[in-house]
């Protein structure tokens, strides 16, 4: 009989499992949404930790009773989940408070000021507010300096994954690849990082409070009497090591190489390529460690990317959202009308997608260029998936010039997939091929690759992702269309940013917004 793999993800707004054939075929999900955060206090973004665990249980045990047969074929586990989201735990793996998501916004005091000749280096570079910036958003030194009987009582400072991992198999213990956020990690040498280094001074969790770390696609252990008889899984399973969900997704449309990029259209919009050379995409800002063992993931994200789609069905569209859930489909298919009504271009309305700043540009702010009388709200939302094009666009670029490489052609993954217009938008803006894989659940068959990996059905990643890989829709250029994005990217869209940047600064000079993290 077929041997089985379990992927299990587990994201801000939902947890699912998954069945996968050995050769990459979805056999059966299920699925178990819960509200994304609780924010006790303005900017805080919470979880409980336990409602994780919960949602587990409850949806392995539904994907068992649909697929009983499929499910006693299970040959190993694994687990993918969102980046930068931290779980403190007793020595027992019991939540001490709430999990502290990617989405939050506290900050801690500043842990480290550099010595002068340091500050001179890092102003002199631009990188003296970052460096203040990255440490103050270190939920671990908050949770230190606000909770200190919290802190006191930690053992480990788990992400989501290492927390699911151990209570799957009573081990600390956690992937390589999902080491992403605000932790002492190394990511030139892919490991912990050491005293003295940088990003121990940036994060200072002592080392007996962060789990052991083992590369993707590596037994984690197996599943305890206790997981077992929580979930239905059978005891002695293999639990085997995945990676973050943005690197499960890269995996799973088959991005191993440079020549690929991978384009994930969620909620923090990315794009990345996979390279054995580690090299900065944008200065100072590292590339994350990879599914594939010894390899990086090169990234550019834009922060609360697709994030804008569920932004605009809220403020303009809940008419279409009504109708959408009316004929069980997603709202995107229904708003497909505004982009085939309305033409590339969006009669000169241009988004500029800052929604939130970032390291490298901390005084930036969104902004929609060209306002007319034409303009209807048809025309917003098309400008809006015009400018996230042109800013992953962008993105990529950077990839390619620091990386000295040339991408051929890019896979596609997220829940703006669903759309036909995006998509075919997005390769005209790119003029480049853009590929959808055959599941839409890529970060989930990336996470089933390595399990397949772990558990020998496969003798190398390499050689998991030729077998499970396939493609379903291609989106070429239309030559009209991306003739008139590439004068409009290269004319207008690069030219935004730098002539509205003084003003950008003037207003945070006004309002303290966005905050400044200089401590001078």
């Amino acid at each position: 009989m077929e041997p089985t793999l379990l992927a299990l993800d587990c994201g801000t707004q939902s947890l699912r499992a998954l069945l996968f054939s050995a050769d990459g075929r979805l056999i059966e999900k299920a699925k178990l949404e819960y509200e994304p955060y609780v924010s006790p206090h303005p900017g805080w973004a919470e979880q409980d930790a336990e409602l994780y665990w919960r949602c587990l249980c409850e949806v392995v045990r539904e994907l068992k009773a649909r697929a009983p047969e499929a499910f006693a074929r299970l040959r190993g586990v694994g687990v993918t989940t969102q980046r930068d989201s931290l779980v403190f735990v007793d020595g027992e793996g019991r939540p001490l408070r709430p999990a502290i998501l990617w989405l939050d916004t506290r900050k801690a005091r500043a842990v480290y000021r550099p010595a002068l000749p340091l500050r001179w280096a890092y102003r002199l570079v631009g990188m003296l507010e970052a460096i203040q910036k990255t440490q103050k958003d270190g939920k671990a030194a908050w949770v230190e300096q606000e909770e200190p009987q919290v802190w006191s009582r930690t053992a480990k400072v788990l992400q989501v994954s290492g927390f699911l991992n151990h209570r799957l198999t009573d081990r600390f213990r956690d992937s390589i690849a999902s080491q992403i956020g605000h932790l002492p990690f190394n990511y030139r040498e892919m490991r912990w990082a050491r005293p003295g280094e940088l990003p121990a001074k940036l994060f200072p969790v002592p080392m007996d409070k962060l789990p052991e770390l083992l590369p993707a696609g590596s037994p984690l252990g197996v599943i305890t009497a206790a997981a077992a008889e929580a979930t239905g899984l059978p005891e002695g399973l293999p639990v085997i090591a995945c990676a973050s969900d943005k690197g499960c997704e890269s995996l799973g449309i088959g991005c191993v190489h440079e020549r690929m990029a991978s384009v994930s259209f969620g909620t923090t919009a990315t794009v990345q390529t996979a390279s054995r050379r580690y090299f900065e995409p944008l200065s100072f800002m590292p590339p994350y460690p990879a599914a594939i063992p010894g390899h990086y993931n090169p990234e550019v994200e834009i922060f609360r990317g697709y994030w804008m789609i569920s932004w605009f069905k809220r403020e303009f569209a809940p008419l279409e959202v009504q109708e959408a859930e009316a004929k069980g489909l997603p709202p995107e298919a229904i708003l497909d009308r505004h982009l085939k009504e309305v033409p590339a271009g969006s009669m000169g309305l241009v988004t500029l997608p800052h929604w939130s700043p970032s390291l490298k540009l901390p005084a930036a702010k969104g902004a929609m260029v060209g306002f007319g009388d034409v303009h209807t709200r048809g025309y917003v939302y098309r400008s809006v998936i015009e400018g996230l094009g042109f800013a992953l666009r962008e993105g990529l670029e950077k990839i390619e010039k620091a990386g000295r490489v040339k991408v051929d052609w890019i896979g596609i993954s997220g829940g703006a997939t669903q759309s036909e217009e995006i998509c075919q938008i997005t390769a005209d803006l790119f003029g480049r091929t853009l590929r959808a894989g055959e599941t839409f659940e890529t970060a989930s068959l990336g996470a089933a690759i390595l399990v397949a990996v772990g558990t020998g059905l496969h003798p190398s990643t390499q050689a998991a992702v030729e077998a499970m890989v396939r493609y379903g829709r291609t989106y070429t250029p239309r030559p009209e269309p991306a003739a008139l994005y590439e004068r409009m990217y290269q004319k207008v869209f690069k030219q935004i940013y730098p002539k509205l940047s003084p003003l950008f600064e003037e207003i945070r000079d006004l309002l303290n917004y966005p905050e400044r993290s200089t401590d001078e």
